[in-house]
């Protein structure tokens, strides 16, 4: 292994170092720990390290083909215990401002997307409905005022012939009116006989039943 490239391994594990630390303040500020449950937090630890193994090795292979030497590790802590003393206090404030950052655009295009599509939409539904519920009502009064209409009118223009048809049946003579009406009074008398029966025999075979 060259000078240059042990040089670069030493920078490169230093780097990796810092971004190790700053990736396990960040993996904790968005893990919540004290809100997760057990299992959660042991399988969220094993995936963790497991990437941060794969990019350190995946470094490695890039820089120095993969060798390990003692002086890596030592350069990994050194870059880690540099990250604690200078970086991290920097690295804290400037994660909540993006977070915050973050949130703060999300609830607005939240709050954009609910003013320019849902208000909107809820708001055209609203006068579709009002629309048609208006004009149903006035479709209804419209028909029951042609309906009266209609039959004022009928009633007048009738008038004359129901006038004309009564004195046509005063002109009948009496004895041909009340055979009429005991005619009349008999059928209805007859309909409630039936209509009585009917509805005993259908009461007796319900309880038959």
């Amino acid at each position: 292994m060259t000078l240059s490239t042990q040089f670069l391994t030493m920078l490169s594990m230093v780097c990796s170092g810092c971004f190790i630390g700053a990736s396990l303040d960040t993996y904790g500020r968005f893990l919540m720990r004290p809100r997760r449950a057990k299992w959660v937090v042991f399988i969220n630890d094993i995936l963790f390290w497991l990437v941060q193994g794969l990019l350190l090795f995946y470094i490695l292979l890039n820089v120095n083909e993969g060798e390990f030497r003692i002086y890596i590790l030592l350069a990994l802590l050194c870059g880690y215990a540099a990250y604690q003393s200078l970086i991290k206090g920097i690295y804290l404030a400037l994660l909540e401002f993006i977070i915050k950052c973050a949130v703060g655009i999300y609830k607005t295009m939240l709050k954009m997307g609910n003013f320019f599509l849902i208000k909107p939409i809820v708001g055209i539904f609203n006068l579709l409905t009002a629309i048609i519920t208006g004009l149903v009502i006035f479709l209804w009064n419209l028909l029951k005022w042609m309906a009266r209409v209609v039959y004022a009118i009928a009633k007048v223009l009738l008038s004359p012939v129901f006038w004309i048809l009564k004195g046509l049946w005063k002109l009948i003579p009496l004895s041909i009116r009340n055979f009429f009406y005991r005619f009349f009074k008999k059928t209805a008398g007859l309909y409630e006989k039936i209509k009585n029966k009917s509805g005993n025999l259908w009461i007796s075979w319900k309880k038959k039943k």
